[in-house]
Parts: C-alpha cells; structure tokens; sequence
C-alpha cells in the first residue's frame, strides 16, 4: 500500500505507523459495512413511516433519469372479479413485499424479482366463517397492512377480512394461532357496549399501527340510522387481548359526553369512527387519529349537541388510551364530511425554530396544523357564524364552525353559478343552470333540504390516500377531487306505508326507497360511489344477490337484519323477477328500534352531473396542490388527471383520484390515482410532468419506493374496479434499467 508524498511513492505503513493504519482499515470496513446496509431501504409502515409522510430518502431516480423508468416485474394474484379493487399500499421489509389480493388474500413476493414466496387465502382456514365472500361478514376494502417486527420468530402481520383482525407469520405465511382464537379476533367484541350489535358492520379499511407490543386499531361501519360505536382499541401483538379502549362516543363521566345532549346516545348512536388509520410518534409515545361522523349522515335530529369526538383529531397516549388533546373540525356533522386520514407528522424550521407538527386536511378542503406537543394552532383558526337556518324539524345545527384563516383552502368549497361548466353544449348548459337554480345553495355548512342542497366535496376534497411531505423543504402535496353534490332530504314515512295488502313489487320499491335509494337513486342509475343497479337481472342470480345484501361488500354496508321476506321482496323488484313479484308481501314481525328511526332520511345524495355525465361544476375536477408549511402559502397547482372531454376540446381537466402520493428525496413526487389509468412523477418544486406510463389497470392507491442491493423500486398496485374501470390484479413495479 503506497502513497505519493511530493512526488515520490512511500510505503503507508512507513508514513501513518501500523496502529494508525489498523484504525484505518477498521473504519474503512465499518464504513463499507454501513453502505451495504444502506443500499436496502425499506417500506416498512402504511405510508412509508409511522408519520405517514409518504416520504423517501432514496435518490437513484431522479429528475434527469425519471425518464427511463422501465418495468422491473410484475405480480399477478390471479382472482380479479367484476368490480373487485386493490386499494393497497404494500410493505417491504427484509427485501420480501407483502400485498393483498382483490379476494383479500395476502401474499408475499421477493420485493427484487416478484417471485412468489407464500400466499395466505382466510377461506383455506377450514372456518367458513372466515371466508370473506361466503360469511355474514362481507368483503372489505383492505388499504395495508401493519407489521410488528420479531427477528427471532418472524414478523407478524395484521390485516382485517371482514370483520376479523387476522395475525399471520411474516415469514411462513401462516396463521398466528396463539393470537386471539386460534389467529384471529372479531371485531365484534371489546367495544363496551350493552346491544348486540354482530349484525351491523364492523371491519377495518386502513391498518392499525404497532406501538411496542400494542397494536391500536380503528374500525369501517355502516352510516345508517344503526350502527356500532367506533371505539379505538389496543390489541396485545402477541395475545390478541384488549389492553385499552378510548369511547369515541363518550360514556357517563367521561369528558365529551356533555356535549351528547340526549342522555342515552353512548347506548344507541354509533360511528366517530377512525376509518382512515393512525400515525404515531414514537418519542413522545402519542398517536394520532381523526374520526369520522356520528351516526346517521344528513340528519342529526336523535344526535343534538357537538358529538365529542366525532368529526375531530385526537391525540392519546399510546401506553394507556387516555386523551392528551383533541380538536373537533365540525361540530354536529350534517355533510358526511369524516376527517378521511390522520394528521400527517413532519418537524419544519419555522420562524427560525424545528417544529414538530401534525398536519391535518380535510373533506371540505381546510388545513389545520397543530403543535404535536399541545394541540395549540400553528396558524390562527377561528370560530365563525355558518347558515343555521334548516327545514328539518327537530334538527340541531351549531352555530359557529372553524375555519382556519392564514392557509387557503385547497378547493372551492362553494359552488356559484359562475362555476358551472361552460364546455357542454348549450342545451347541456342551460339544463344545469335551471337545476342549479332550483336547488339550495350558499357558502359551506349550508344545510341539507327537502329540495336538495349543493354540497361540495362528500367524497373530498382530501381523500383517503392522504397527502405527502417532503420533510426536507417542509412542502405538503396534496391530491384533491372537486366534485359537487345534491343532498335532498324527505320525511321517513315507510312504516306508514305499509298497507294490510301488498304485493312483493310494491313492497321491494318500498324497501329499496328505504335503504338503497340513497346511494343509488330514485332512477337505479347510482352515481358517485355506488353502481347502477339497471337490469340486474341480467348480471346476478338470486342466491348471489341476497347473499350480497345479506353480508355487504367493499363499502356497501350489511342489511343482515332483513327478514327473508323483504329479501324476497327487495330481489323481486331489483331482479325483475315476475312470478314473485305478484306474491303477497309477509311483513316481519315488529321490530324494537324505533330509537334507530330517524325523522327524515335522504332521498338520494348524487353527484351533481350534466346530461352526458360530466361534472357541472367547471373544471379543474381533480387537483394536485404543493403546500409550504413554512409560510402556508401554496406554491403551485395543477390539474390532476385527463378525461375524454378534455383531450376532445384539448383542455386540463383534471378527474376525480383515488390512492396517495410519495415525494422522494431525488426531486420527483410519484402518484397514480386517476382513472385515466396513468401512472406519473411531478418535478417536486415545478409541478411538471417527467414522467407517464400507462398502467394495465387503474391504480387507486398508494405507491411504495424502497431498494434492493442499491436498485430503487416503486411498486403500485392497479386494481381498477371503480370510476367505471376495469377490474384488474396487477401489482407493477418500475425501476431504471440495469447495468
């Protein structure tokens, strides 16, 4: 070993001494040791992080290469259905990718090559009660998964089949049989509450989040007038065995519960529910959650006050389930407007000073930013006077709502004639505007009506998928639907039309205008998140049919308690099926739930759509938004995906999105989300497209970018099966070519 002093080459042992060069040498090992290990960059939580930032370190693609992305493999689960989805964000963690199937079966892949290590299939179990199309359980939508490690046994996973909380092993792909019975635990129990409630939905979209031996989970119901309390929960990882719970509805003597003005609703109302999943700081030893609505939506009549802790972010010990801050984001909750992810956490140097915060977004498109410490506001937020005028006798409006006042909302929150959209034909126009006119309208919280109220954003605003932030710059990207909706109210008078003499059609219209017409509409057309249901007939027999109704699937709830005959009337009518439609209805015996019947129900919440089936608000229809934390101004805004009217009179449009973003360290932001079935990368600090590839299915959900042996991979997966896209079971994984 030599080294060149003023021209000449002397031994470096003469020159440093041999103590000197062993120091060397060591470091020099150590130091080779560490870029080894670096060169494997993990996925190892929903979103990237315990923070959920959707942020990555890694930089080998990069604004100049981007272009050259290429398919590196592609896993296929085989069991794609009419309709079926992958909304999942999968994990990779020691160089193996964990994912979930459209049919909810969970796999395992080398995360460099895609070759299939395991699959686990909850209907291969030998319990019927696991499987998840053929149970009374249903099928759920699964967001991912989360992960405890254990070098020595093998990690566990946990994700939720119905309403079912499954433990498998990381590394075999089998059932954890010493967690709950015999792998799983119902999430039917532990909720403290004195109904039975095994009839109402109750399952888990998004993955709870590990904090030392706890896991601390969240629950999807259903938003009728009956359904569960959304109770967070503390699972031991290792027994299955609840170690805490926090009543999101709150109980007698508990803070919060002043704020329910009918003294019974810990016992009857359901929902304020954490249905968009956790974030977690680990230090402090707080997690985080933001809950949805009380129980029902659009009325609120049996439900009068606040509703703590609905509609609200909640900071809770981790350890112990006891609230340290909250902060509720509407009170008394008429829009359906459930805070649809947790606070994003990100440190920023603001004002001179590192800021731990929490980032909130919601539906209606505000930004709240807290002190993660405290809960104190960051930027100032006030409480305003809102419309406190409705029709609906009995209804309970607050009189003031927040608003946060230094960062603009991220979409309009009001739609106003102007807006309409200008690029139909003038027939289409001049529709709109006569039903525009004809509806209620006015700045946000106007209330539902009798004669349909304008209501942006039902379905976001910010979405699930939830923003990225790039902890570097402290800048907050944000993916956004603008979407008006129409929410007519009428009065719920189907227990008084049930004449002595009804015939299984006119009872099956009945029914269907009790619990199915919200979503679907008057015409059976659907619209915005539910499917037509014209000429059923000819796409599903009668078993499926009741079967489906019986169990819920994805994010139709279950009508489990309806009795045979309403089943037979209700497929009579939707499956045109005219023998039993001349039979006799047989009305169940009654039913002790008039406390569940609610005064007046929707009589449909649709998207408010032109004749041809466009928005009727003008475009931009989907956004994508860079936020500075540091000053809460925004840096720039685009269209986010392309739609057939807009190439045909070539404009952005934008589209609605589904799924979540990641921003990486090498200057590039990746999304897909669109249906337009693209998937791209933004130039971070331009918001210009680098890059686009067509995916073989739409992908509404998150990607993940990790490495293996020093090669960046960004895996998303394409599930389509929704936006009117076909299903698929694509997970496709882009990298640069290898040298």
């Amino acid at each position: 070993m030599f080294y060149l002093v003023n021209g000449a080459g002397y031994p470096l042992l003469w020159i440093l001494g041999e103590r000197r060069i062993i120091i060397l040498l060591s470091c020099l090992l150590l130091l080779t040791a560490c870029r080894q290990n670096e060169t494997d960059r993990e996925w190892p939580a929903y979103g990237g992080d315990n923070g959920r930032m959707h942020y990555s370190t890694l930089s080998q693609i990069d604004t100049a290469n981007v272009k050259d992305l290429e398919v590196a493999w592609v896993y296929r689960t085989g069991d794609a259905a009419a309709g079926s989805q992958m909304q999942t964000n999968p994990l990779v963690v020691d160089q193996t990718l964990y994912g979930v199937s459209p049919q909810l079966r969970l796999f395992a892949v080398d995360a460099g090559s895609g070759k299939e290590k395991w699959t686990f299939d909850p209907s291969d179990t030998g319990d019927t009660a696991a499987q998840p199309a053929g149970s009374h359980h249903g099928m759920n939508a699964c967001r991912g998964l989360a992960l405890y490690r254990d070098n020595k046994n093998g990690h566990k996973l946990f994700y939720t089949v119905g309403s079912f909380l499954y433990c498998i092993n990381a590394r075999t792909g089998t059932l954890e049989k010493g967690f709950g019975a015999g792998g799983r635990v119902s999430l039917h129990e532990g909720l403290d509450v004195e109904r039975d409630i095994r009839h109402l939905r109750m399952t888990s979209t998004s993955p709870g989040i590990i904090y030392k031996d706890l896991l601390i989970m969240g629950s999807s119901l259903n938003e009728e007038e009956e359904s569960a309390p959304g109770h967070i929960r503390a699972y031991d990882v290792h027994t299955g065995k609840i170690r805490w719970i926090f009543h999101s509805i709150p109980h007698p003597g508990e803070e919060g519960y002043e704020t329910w003005l009918s003294p019974d609703s810990h016992k009857y109302r359901g929902g304020a529910n954490t249905w968009g999943g956790f974030t977690l700081d680990e230090k402090r030893g707080i997690v985080f959650a933001a809950t949805g609505t009380a129980n029902p939506d659009f009325y609120g009549g049996h439900r009068p006050g606040d509703n703590l802790y609905a509609n609200s972010v909640l900071a809770i010990d981790a350890a112990t389930g006891k609230k340290k801050w909250h902060f509720q984001t509407v009170h008394h909750d008429l829009w359906d407007w459930d805070l649809p992810m947790p606070p994003v956490l990100v440190t920023v140097t603001k004002d001179g000073k590192q800021q731990d915060l929490a980032v909130q977004l919601t539906k209606q498109g505000f930004v709240f930013v807290f002190d993660r410490e405290t809960g104190a506001q960051v930027y100032p937020m006030e409480e305003r006077p809102v419309p406190v005028q409705s029709a609906l006798e009995g209804e309970y409006l607050s009189p003031t709502q927040p608003f946060p006042t230094a960062i603009a909302p991220f979409i309009r929150q009001e739609m106003r004639k102007e807006d309409l959209n200008t690029l139909l034909p003038d027939s289409s126009y001049q529709d709109l505007v006569k039903r525009f006119e004809s509806y209620r309208r006015g700045p946000v919280y106007t209330p539902p009506s009798f004669q349909g109220t304008i209501v942006m954003a039902l379905n976001g605003g910010a979405e699930w998928g939830g923003p990225s932030v790039d902890p570097e710059s402290g800048i907050l990207y944000i993916n956004a639907n603008e979407m008006p909706w129409v929410i007519a109210m009428k009065e719920n008078t189907v227990e008084k039309e049930t004449p002595p003499q009804m015939n299984n059609l006119a009872a099956g219209k009945m029914l269907y205008t009790r619990h199915c017409q919200s979503c679907h509409g008057a015409d059976l057309k659907g619209g915005g998140l539910a499917p037509a249901l014209e000429l059923m007939e000819l796409r599903m027999n009668e078993t499926d049919f009741k079967q489906i109704v019986k169990t819920g699937r994805r994010m139709m709830p279950s009508f489990n308690r309806l009795s045979e005959s309403e089943l037979n009337a209700l497929s009579a009518f939707l499956l045109s099926i005219k023998q039993k439609q001349k039979e006799r209805f047989v009305p169940p015996a009654a039913k002790e739930d008039s406390i569940y019947h609610s005064r007046y129900v929707p009589q449909g919440y649709q998207q408010f759509l032109s004749k041809e089936g466009y928005p009727a608000i003008a475009p931009p229809w989907g956004t994508l938004s860079a936020l500075d934390l540091k000053t809460g101004k925004y840096l720039w805004q685009k269209p986010l995906g392309e739609t057939e009217l807009g190439k045909r009179l070539q404009t952005e449009t934008g589209s609605m999105n589904y799924g979540g973003s990641v921003v990486t360290s090498g200057g590039l932001l990746f999304i897909a989300a669109t249906p337009d079935e693209k998937f791209r990368a933004y130039h971070k600090t331009t918001g210009e497209i680098l890059f686009e590839t067509k995916l073989p299915a739409a992908a509404y959900a998150t990607p993940a970018i990790y490495s293996i042996g020093g090669r960046q991979f960004i895996t998303i997966a394409c599930g389509g099966g929704r936006a009117k896209k076909a299903s698929g079971d694509y997970y496709i994984t882009l990298s640069l070519k290898q040298n």
